[in-house]
């Protein structure tokens, strides 16, 4: 059984949870007005929000930002503003209006991470990586002391034995708080290293046939790329061990009852609506209800390949662009001079089942929950000598 597993020594904030932790940075991005909420609200408090990039500001001043997010690692650090865990996984329980969702933060080795695809890695991107989407985040982790994990890992666990396996465990809590901006609540427990060394090994076994990059594809995609730069550096006995070799996820069971999957419909704008729906009418069987179609294929991943080629064709020889829209609100009116195609909703068996014949999702086939269920940055782990 190959162990792609590291027990972590994790950091955690000094004081003041709240105002600590702060959403993914690749959420909202959209929504200047959630981000200047956030903003207000941490003030100059201690807090993650001073050390991320949140997508919604990338392209403006980005150097700047870059460099006062390192300046500011730094800063904490020598003042204090975090402290460091003994060696040992964590136990978070996530609760939203969806359920407690659980999970379990580890470190993985990202030698044994692939997103390329046909991959047989033990860990795998379920989504095409856009390499565009790299820099700016391999350039926020290069000259950082420290990474904040926003990415989940799916393992297969249809008996729940893991998460039952720490069932009566008298556990440290480490933090237990409501999150900002309607989040839900957050609670984490200390698992021992003795103790962290069985459940790795529980966890490793649950490989069916690997495990599945499910939110945050481009920061772990980020991680790997930095990772391949400092190792050209080092002498081989140098690279076992190196922090920059592994990255903090939390392994999540996909059959966890809170985890639930939603599409990510297609929105056409600016066009001619008419001609539009009659031309992909015309490429995928559909049903059409108003300016709104419903492709009749069942297969999630299929379905999407086929809509996105569909609308990638239709771009090349008419005017329009093409957005990506949670929730059914805008199937019910997509507006004027636009087109919305419905995208159906993942089985979640699709995931493995996808990742066993080697393939990956088509980009944007399913979200994780609603953006407020995302992961907030709290936990914190150094990723350098320095």
């Amino acid at each position: 059984m190959k162990n792609c597993f590291r027990i972590p020594r994790v950091l955690l904030p000094a004081k003041g949870f709240r105002k600590w932790a702060v959403i993914a940075c690749d959420q909202f991005t959209s929504d200047r007005g959630y981000w200047e909420r956030v903003a207000r609200e941490v003030g100059d408090a201690p807090s993650a929000f001073h050390m991320i990039l949140p997508e919604a500001y990338l392209g403006e001043n980005d150097e700047e930002r870059i460099e006062a997010i390192h300046r500011n690692m730094r800063f904490a650090l020598e003042e204090g503003w975090m402290h460091k865990t003994a060696r040992g996984l964590v136990l978070v329980e996530r609760s939203t209006h969806a359920g407690v969702r659980k999970g379990l933060l580890a470190c993985i080795d990202l030698e044994e991470y692939s997103y390329e695809e046909g991959s047989s890695a033990l860990i795998r991107a379920t989504e095409e990586v856009v390499p565009a989407r790299l820099p700016a985040r391999v350039a926020v982790r290069r000259g950082a002391l420290v990474e904040f994990p926003h990415a989940m890992v799916f393992y297969r666990d249809k008996k729940n034995k893991l998460m039952r396996s720490l069932e009566g465990e008298e556990l440290e809590k480490l933090y237990d708080f409501d999150l900002m901006e309607h989040g839900g609540h957050l609670a984490g427990y200390f698992i021992p290293e003795y103790l962290s060394i069985d459940v790795l090994h529980t966890l490793s076994g649950l490989a069916s046939p690997c495990f599945a990059v499910a939110d945050g594809n481009h920061s772990v995609a980020a991680a790997k790329a930095y990772w391949e730069e400092v190792k050209q550096k080092l002498p081989d006995p140098e690279r076992r061990n190196h922090p920059a070799r592994f990255t903090l996820v939390e392994m999540v069971n996909v059959f966890d009852e809170a985890v639930s999957f939603h599409p990510i419909h297609r929105l056409v704008k600016e066009t001619e609506t008419e001609v539009f729906c009659s031309w992909f009418a015309g490429k995928l069987p559909c049903v059409r209800k108003g300016n709104t179609l419903y492709p009749k294929i069942a297969s999630a991943p299929e379905c999407v390949a086929r809509t996105d080629e569909a609308i990638a064709e239709y771009l090349r020889h008419n005017e329009g662009r093409v957005d990506y829209v949670h929730g059914d609100e805008i199937l019910k009116d997509p507006g004027e001079d636009c087109a919305a195609v419905a995208m159906p909703e993942l089985d979640r068996e699709e995931i493995f089942t996808t990742l066993k014949k080697g393939k990956r999702f088509p980009r944007k086939t399913f979200s994780i929950g609603e953006a407020e269920e995302k992961r907030y940055y709290l936990e914190g782990r150094e990723i350098s000598y320095d």
